[in-house]
């Protein structure tokens, strides 16, 4: 059986994939919780991940991936992380990163905030070393960058992999589990010195298999409507649609309508044709999850997006799926982690019962199909 956790962060990023084969790879740290605030009902990422790994005597993650590096993806991870480049990240309550995973806009940005800066002279580091790193993609100034830095591209090129391809050691022959990568392409990461995160940001489609069962889940950075008709359209270019197909889905940007569309709408966003296609590659009792705040009753510039919402429950209802907001699992008044099961029945979503303040989980009914 394959897990994944989502966990209640607000409006940010953290998606812990356990594996059959006891891998574990962590997509985003976003550690936002005040801990001085009782009103604060977001999780204490930092705690539950610690206790995740002690209880299998682990000090380490195998991949920490970082969709893009903006803050609601990255906050705190340096607090949180072992880091190779520098000493004052370094000592024996840090979690080790057997392999990071970056989209190249992390290595070539210039003008970002702190944070940003030490993910990428820690990416920088691994790349310089050639190990314990992947990069997705290879535009013309990360190539710069290597020339800058005297390294060969051809001495670094088995540590990077493009859009279209699927990334070494993850192939359902070797670990029941196969990793496409849809994004970023090349194209999306070559604007001189400004490069657009979000528009550079990692979407994958991660295939899991259990007794000749496959379970697909699209997983994406902050991905805006123009990146999506993009992928859209050179899936279908390619004849690879079913690299579309999924039965986990988690939303772009926090439910943001400017995923679907240039226009909210009134009281449903209605997306860019591609985009809606993409969205009907649902299949039967397919999850839609939106690592947001609580879906809002009115309009507010800032995501969630009641419009947008509107749009993904009108699909969870077409397939008999679920939306699912990750502020409002299983409660608003208290949130907890959302756990999805992945065995020979599909995806199952774990049993949150409230008693007494602490969350009990149990297995769910098996899901058909």
């Amino acid at each position: 059986m394959h897990k994944l956790t989502f966990f209640p962060l607000g409006n940010a990023d953290c998606c812990l994939i356990e594996l059959e084969d006891k891998r574990k790879i962590l997509f985003d740290y976003a550690h936002c919780k005040v801990a001085e605030d009782e009103d604060d009902l977001r999780s204490d990422l930092f705690s539950l991940l610690q206790e995740n790994l002690k209880k299998e005597k682990r000090d380490y993650f195998d991949i920490v991936a970082f969709t893009h590096a903006d803050e609601d993806h990255i906050s705190n991870f340096s607090e949180f992380f072992f880091l190779e480049h520098a000493q004052k990240y370094q000592d024996d309550k840090r979690i080790k990163i057997k392999e990071l995973w970056v989209p190249a806009a992390v290595i070539i940005e210039e003008d970002i905030p702190e944070e940003a800066k030490i993910l990428r002279a820690e990416a920088r580091y691994r790349l310089k070393k050639g190990k314990g790193i992947r990069v997705f993609s290879a535009p013309d100034t990360l190539k710069s960058w290597f020339e800058s830095e005297k390294i060969k591209y051809e001495e670094r090129k088995d540590l990077i992999t493009n859009a279209g391809q699927t990334v070494p050691g993850f192939d359902k022959t070797t670990g029941n589990v196969e990793i496409f990568v849809h994004s970023p392409f090349a194209i999306h990461s070559e604007d001189e010195k400004l490069v657009d995160r979000n528009q550079a940001s990692l979407v994958m489609q991660i295939i899991f298999s259990c007794d000749g069962q496959d379970t697909k889940f699209i997983l994406s950075g902050d991905t805006e409507c123009d990146v999506w008709k993009d992928i859209v359209k050179v899936t279908k270019y390619h004849k690879r649609e079913e690299r579309l197909n999924w039965d986990i889905v988690k939303l772009p940007h926090h439910c943001s309508y400017k995923s679907l569309s240039a226009e909210v709408g009134k009281e449903k966003t209605v997306p860019e044709e591609e985009i809606n296609w993409l969205f009907e590659q649902g299949n039967e009792k397919g999850i839609i999850v939106s690592t947001s705040d609580i879906i809002p009753s009115n309009d507010q510039e800032q995501p969630p997006h009641r419009q947008a919402a509107n749009y993904y429950k009108e699909i969870a209802s077409k397939i008999n799926g679920e939306f699912i907001v990750t502020m409002e699992h299983p409660q608003k008044t208290n949130p907890k982690p959302l756990v999805i099961s992945i065995d020979k029945f599909k995806a199952t979503i774990a049993k949150t019962n409230i008693v007494g303040g602490a969350a009990i989980i149990s297995r769910a009914a098996p899901r058909a199909g």
